[in-house]
């Protein structure tokens, strides 16, 4: 069963546990206050329907992904410390408790507060006309987000250069350090998307569920405080975890060689 919002500057399309989100506000998808809070509550709802395991996010047309702040939206008023909304930019970056997958889907020019929407994702496909930059030095800002996520995902002094140098990256050194899964043809991009969120579909939203939240809280942890808390069910979703029926229903389906039948519960 299909469902689907066409309306407003971000559209939804649903199927199975599947939600494509895709972020469409012509000319460049350039993200304003009004828009972040909407995307905000699209994924609040995403997180919070149990329905739901997978989203897509992706953008309309060919030459961009998104650039990031609307600085039109903002010589018309919009401040750079307004409200935006519940999940911060872009309704990803700052969600508490988002504990499903994400796939960002990338096409064309993705820089500013857009590459850091994307590293909010958990995995990236990309087309090989994706282009990539962190340009915020040149407008005398700070790329805030990427100055804090990036130098964790890739090599320091790789991530410095491209934040204090704020040059543009295609989407070969993109893989090379390691920010993409995959490149696709235009073409293939979004097929290759749903192609990887129905292998996520299938399996078991519990595990991935405490995969999200161990990797979240355990990046500003000891290795063994981490670990300590995860073998004494200290966070919720591992607790629930191995309270749940999907825990028996993983071994059960191991001892009988069949395939386990996931209920998230």
């Amino acid at each position: 069963m299909m469902q689907m919002r066409t309306e407003g500057p971000i559209r939804t399309r649903r199927e199975g546990a599947i939600l494509e989100v895709t972020l469409d506000r012509p000319k460049a998808n350039a993200i304003d206050l009004a828009t972040s809070r909407i995307m905000g509550l699209v994924f609040r709802d995403f997180r919070d329907d149990d329905s739901l395991r997978v989203a897509i996010l992706r953008a309309e047309g060919e030459k961009f992904f998104c650039p990031g702040w609307d600085l039109k939206a903002a010589a018309d008023g919009d401040a750079v410390d307004g409200d935006y909304g519940v999940g911060g930019f872009g309704g990803l970056q700052e969600l508490p408790n988002l504990n499903k997958p994400v796939i960002a889907a990338v096409n064309g020019i993705c820089c500013g507060g857009g590459l850091e929407l994307a590293l909010s994702c958990d995995l990236i496909l990309a087309s090989d006309n994706a282009t990539f930059a962190l340009p915020e030095i040149r407008s005398g800002t700070v790329a805030d987000a990427a100055s804090i996520k990036l130098p964790k995902r890739i090599p320091y002094h790789v991530a410095m250069d491209l934040l204090l140098t704020g040059r543009w990256f295609d989407a070969e050194e993109a893989r090379h350090w390691g920010l993409l899964k995959e490149i696709t043809t235009q073409a293939d991009l979004l097929p290759k998307a749903w192609e990887l969120a129905r292998l996520l579909e299938s399996g078991p939203p519990l595990v991935y569920a405490a995969i999200k939240e161990v990797v979240r809280e355990a990046e500003d942890m000891r290795f063994q405080d981490a670990l300590n808390r995860i073998t004494k069910r200290q966070f919720v979703t591992v607790d629930r975890l191995y309270s749940s029926e999907d825990q028996l229903e993983g071994a059960r389906a191991f001892a009988e060689k069949r395939a386990p039948v996931w209920k998230g519960r």
